[in-house]
């Protein structure tokens, strides 16, 4: 892979590193392509693993007690899965699928473990992400559990990965059909039509086709997103 596309320079927990350490941390890397549809990772599997997202989309998800799908998160360039697993030991409980083509960065438990004690610095950036993560799920729930569906909305915009600069201004892409997204957030596709609908006539996002969103006003996406 050429050096101005590896992996672990994409991602901040190995961020910290020199380039010529980052090159060393690429030598333990597999590439790994999937299809649209591919399950990438299953609950209890035997084989833990670190993925470095490079091009694409992941959808992680858990089964609840009444074996409804919970959508848990979405994963897109230069994004991680499988840390909490590495930190914990535990074998993996999530369900990962392939929302698009994808390719992915694979690091074994095994090399992770040598490459942690030659450079700290990523087990501590591991954690600072998954911190940072805590944080979104935690203002995510708030704004779920309250009435306002304007919250919940506002929240799951702020928190969406994989934001890119169109003319200064930082877009981010619905990774799911609106009726998955709805069914994440407790409301319907027509409720959230509107509502996404309703910031782009106040001025506060703009909607570019059916999928990107430019935030124009984060701070008043963060006044919304925060329940009283």
């Amino acid at each position: 892979m050429p050096e101005d596309e590896l992996c672990v320079g994409r991602v901040p927990i190995f961020q910290g590193l020199t380039r010529q350490e980052q090159l060393h941390v690429a030598d333990f890397v597999r590439p790994v392509s999937v299809d649209k549809g591919t399950i990438v990772c299953s609950p209890g599997q035997s084989v833990s693993r670190l993925l470095v997202m490079h091009k694409g989309q992941l959808k992680v998800s858990a089964t609840a007690p009444n074996g409804q799908e919970q959508i848990l998160r979405t994963v897109t360039d230069g994004d991680v899965v499988g840390e909490r697993t590495f930190l914990t030991g535990h074998r993996p409980v999530d369900l990962v699928v392939a929302l698009e083509d994808s390719r992915m960065c694979v690091f074994d438990h095994a090399d992770l473990s040598g490459l942690l004690r030659d450079y700290p610095d990523i087990s501590q950036r591991m954690l600072r992400t998954l911190s940072d993560r805590l944080s979104s799920v935690e203002r995510l729930l708030a704004a779920i559990t309250s009435s306002d569906v304007n919250a919940r909305v506002a929240a799951y915009l702020l928190d969406l990965p994989g934001s890119s600069m169109r003319d200064g201004i930082a877009t981010v892409r619905l990774p799911m059909a609106k009726q998955e997204i709805a069914a994440y957030l407790g409301t319907t596709p027509e409720t959230l039509s509107r509502r996404l609908a309703a910031f782009s006539a106040s001025g506060v996002i703009d909607l570019h086709g059916r999928r990107d969103v430019s935030i124009l006003d984060a701070d008043e996406l963060e006044r919304v997103a925060t329940p009283r």
